[in-house]
């Protein structure tokens, strides 16, 4: 009985040490997110105490409401403007909207995650702003790059995507544009994404990606809200033959406004691992790792970082340069006569 008894003790301390089980909502299984959050699980969550599972989903939009409440999971990474959606939602009256948003809290700005139109190789498209009379795909109903689509369209165009707008997977909708049923395919990820660095080389021949001209007059609308970026050749050797202009939207690490001693202790836990293996990231994660600094500049209004993490995060925070004092400009008699005085 006494054995039994010390087996049962020790199997109960075990899992106890093993710590919680978590969740982090991604994207889909061929994007940029589902990878970061493995990474985080690898190189961050373990050495943290809990165990994080790495979950594919829609996309940003289904993740907020994921987050909010769906068991266990206790991380998402979203797309800033799918965040700021909702928050300009709420602050419009829409008491869903309000309850969804208003709890969650960033951990951290993570990188640019780039938007692309892809096209037919033969399209008479070249840029993003001649998309407007277009059959678009948005990305799937719920997704973050159905919301960004709309977004970035409207803001660039003043009015909302056509009736001839499709929400299909980003696989069923490059099978459409090939066979001429869509013209433009929306797809958002960080590169290099895994959806675009698998084409083979015959990919020129069938699709092509339109470049962002920010000198357009309707791009620098949408430069309000996005953020101009390069597609890099290297990312895509079977797309692209030279370096594109593309835009970008941000990634924020996401969590809920936690009070439980337990939660914040892990979440504070986390946060500070993530300071001291974000090295470790950088070179064994994905490659957008090495654009995560560990700095938390102002958000926008209705959205806040939480506390618990944002404290850890500022302790190992890189201290900034002390500004450099420009030298006073003295005419040579002045320096003579100790007339320049040099603070």
């Amino acid at each position: 009985m006494r054995t039994l008894a010390a087996l049962l003790f020790l199997f109960v301390s075990t899992a106890n040490a093993a710590g919680p089980e978590y969740k982090i909502v991604t994207a889909s299984e061929r994007g940029t997110y589902i990878v970061l959050g493995r990474d985080l699980s690898t190189h961050v969550a373990a050495d943290a105490g809990f165990e994080l599972e790495s979950m594919p989903s829609a996309g940003s939009a289904e993740n907020v409401r994921r987050l909010r409440f769906e068991p266990g999971v206790k991380l998402a990474i979203v797309q800033s403007d799918v965040l700021q959606a909702f928050i300009d939602e709420a602050n419009q009256g829409n008491r869903e909207a309000a309850n969804l948003v208003r709890p969650l809290r960033v951990i951290l700005p993570l990188y640019n995650e780039e938007i692309y139109f892809l096209v037919r190789a033969d399209s008479p498209l070249k840029f993003v702003h001649e998309i407007r009379d277009a059959r678009i795909n948005a990305g799937p109903i719920g997704s973050g790059t159905a919301l960004t689509t709309v977004t970035l369209y409207r803001a660039m165009f003043k009015a909302e995507l056509p009736v001839t707008a499709t929400y299909q997977t980003n696989e069923a909708a490059l099978l459409a544009l090939t066979s001429g049923s869509t013209d433009v395919v929306a797809v958002v990820g960080g590169q290099p994404m895994k959806l675009l660095a698998d084409m083979k080389p015959e990919a020129k021949t069938l699709v092509r990606l339109l470049e962002f001209d920010a000198g357009n007059a309707a791009s620098r609308d949408v430069l309000k809200t996005y953020f101009a970026a390069t597609v890099k050749q290297a990312s895509y050797p079977n797309l692209l033959d030279a370096d594109l202009p593309a835009i970008a939207v941000k990634a924020f690490l996401v969590t809920y406004d936690y009070n439980l001693g337990q939660t914040v202790g892990y979440l504070r836990r986390f946060a500070k691992t993530l300071c001291t293996n974000l090295a470790s990231l950088q070179k064994f994660g994905h490659p957008k790792w090495k654009e995560v600094e560990l700095a938390l500049p102002d958000l926008g209004d209705g959205w806040a970082y939480y506390p618990a993490t944002a404290q850890e995060i500022r302790r190992c925070e890189r201290p900034r340069a002390a500004p450099v004092r420009a030298a006073p400009t003295c005419a040579p008699q002045e320096l003579v006569l100790g007339l320049c005085a040099v603070n």
